[in-house]
């Protein structure tokens, strides 16, 4: 009775850490795929010199982007990322492909470019200057004072104020009609 709960035993203990090991897959990112993820098949049928614009939309879609001054260079930009805790998302793997059309629309080269190709860019330090941005500390304290207006450009109702009924001069809203002590 003994040998078999010897040999009983490495049994149970696979089946006891089969959950605990399983758990740890709970915890792991999910990759996620993020923007345009073209094959290396349909890759392969973008041939320059014989590919139009028509046919590279239809095979592999609209392009993310297209190049900032030439509507003849479409950008494909796809990758798959990691969530990260209280941070931005890790990039796993990413994947550009550039295709330039010519003038007649008929594709001229293709380029795949990966994470390695990515270049850091910093962020510039300084702030751009807003005309009339700059506010001392009383006029940031008194600015406002005296430009409420409880009923906006309504005019008001009040002693001789320029209400919403016919005007003086017969030009619809506006002017002193229709307010005590207003004309009309």
């Amino acid at each position: 009775m003994r040998s078999e709960a010897l040999r009983a035993a490495p049994m149970l203990a696979a089946l006891l850490a089969m959950p605990a090991l399983s758990g740890c897959a709970v915890f792991a990112p999910i990759p996620t795929d993020r923007g345009t993820q073209i094959e290396a098949s349909d890759y392969d049928k973008l041939v320059p010199g014989v590919t139009t614009r028509s046919e590279a939309q239809s095979l592999i879609g609209s392009p993310t982007a297209h190049a900032t001054f030439d509507d003849n260079t479409w950008i494909y930009i796809g990758e798959i990322t990691a969530p990260v805790p209280l941070a931005r998302p890790r990039i796993e793997r990413q994947k550009v492909v550039v295709l330039s059309f010519d003038a007649g629309g008929i594709l001229r080269n293709r380029r795949i470019l990966d994470k390695a190709d990515a270049h850091d860019v910093a962020m510039a330090s300084g702030q751009t200057p807003t005309p009339g941005s700059e506010t001392s500390f009383l006029q940031m304290l008194i600015g406002n004072v005296g430009r409420y207006s409880p009923l906006g450009g309504l005019g008001g109702s009040t002693l001789g104020g320029g209400g919403l009924g016919n005007s003086e001069n017969g030009y619809g809203h506006g002017g002193t009609g229709n307010t005590l002590g207003g004309g009309g």
